[in-house]
């Protein structure tokens, strides 16, 4: 199939290692030049230097400035950007009662509002072409609320249903927006939750791990690069007539339709 892709300026928060990082090698794979974007720079830049066309710039986007800083950056390298991928690392654990204002502020401003800037400041430009493309990685926890994960939960439903309204505003200018949902996928951060729950439960990773995977019907964790093709394939030409979906990439793990 013909992506389409080739040539196209990406831009991907949260692009160090794990979800981020598979989806700028899947985008990039596709003729993609792509700007890779994460707090630990020369992480980053390095990575960046493996890829065809790309670069890397360290930047915490939860400081005041930065998506406009970053959004500069990633046009002064490549020009105006097509493809803007909404990615984030996730707050910390924790149960619904027990969050604090200061957490839930924290998690909104990390989930929902820096994504929110960086779409205003990349739409004028995409909706003035007639061509754009904005997936965002959200969760099994948009649709399933997940336990111990309130914050994640909360922020992440607000993007999407921010991300739904949008979704059908810019839909006749060529832009789509969709959303892809990760279950369990083999990265650090998923690792650092089976931890967590090893100690909650006195098992060990390895036993967490495992009854993890006996709740997917695929009866593994996802890998990165499985996860970065689907959103590969939502930021390509082919997929112009899909706008305002969750996908889910969780090998069945959410039983619901």
């Amino acid at each position: 199939m013909e992506m389409g892709l080739n040539g196209k300026n990406v831009l991907v928060p949260g692009s160090s290692s794990g979800i981020g990082l598979a989806i700028a090698q899947a985008l990039a794979a596709e003729g993609a030049n792509v700007v890779l974007a994460a707090r630990r720079e020369d992480v980053v830049q390095a990575e960046a230097g493996k890829l065809p066309s790309a670069v890397g710039i360290g930047i915490d986007l939860n400081q005041d400035g930065a998506p406009e800083h970053l959004v500069a950056e990633a046009e002064k390298a490549f020009g105006p950007i097509d493809v803007l991928i909404l990615n984030s690392g996730g707050p910390p654990p924790g149960g619904a009662a027990d969050v604090s204002d200061e957490q839930t502020l924290a998690a909104v401003n990390q989930l929902l509002v820096q994504h929110i800037r960086l779409v205003s400041l990349v739409l004028p430009g995409m909706r003035e072409r007639g061509w754009g493309r904005i997936v965002a990685v959200g969760s099994s926890g948009v649709q399933s609320p997940l336990p111990n994960l309130a914050l994640s939960n909360i922020g992440r439903a607000g993007l999407a249903g921010y991300l739904k309204t949008l979704a059908g505003e810019v839909a006749k200018d060529g832009v789509t927006v969709n959303m892809v949902l990760p279950g369990r996928i083999d990265t650090d951060r998923v690792a650092s939750l089976d931890a967590g729950a090893a100690k909650r439960t006195g098992k060990t990773p390895e036993e967490a791990r495992a009854s993890s995977e006996a709740t997917i019907p695929a009866g593994r964790y996802g890998k990165p690069e499985e996860f970065g093709a689907v959103v590969a394939f939502l930021a390509s030409e082919p997929a112009a007539y899909v706008t305002g979906e969750q996908i889910r990439c969780d090998g069945g793990l959410v039983r619901s339709y």
